[in-house]
């Protein structure tokens, strides 16, 4: 299997806390596929668990790796995309 990687600067306002990390460790889990993601320079943690989303201290304007290895790794990384830049409620919905 093909590995994808993307690297995003975090806009959300909440950064990757509380509800946030909540929703995307949801959407990761959801998706069935290995993701993990990393700070600059940091150590991958897996995608899935809130408390390791949460240990990263990632907040806006911080820069992320996401990487994705599985069926539909690009469409499951759009969707975690949108949680750090657009917000935790998807961007006005």
């Amino acid at each position: 299997m093909t590995q994808h990687t993307r690297t995003i600067t975090i806009l959300a306002e909440e950064g990757l806390h509380a509800r946030p990390a909540k929703q995307f460790a949801q959407t990761a889990k959801d998706a069935g596929i290995t993701v993990t993601v990393a700070t600059e320079g940091g150590k991958p943690v897996n995608a899935a668990s809130i408390l390791a989303l949460l240990s990263l201290g990632a907040g806006k304007g911080d820069t992320v790796t996401l990487t994705a290895e599985g069926t539909d790794a690009e469409a499951v990384l759009d969707r975690l995309q949108r949680v750090l830049t657009e917000g935790h409620d998807g961007g006005g919905e």
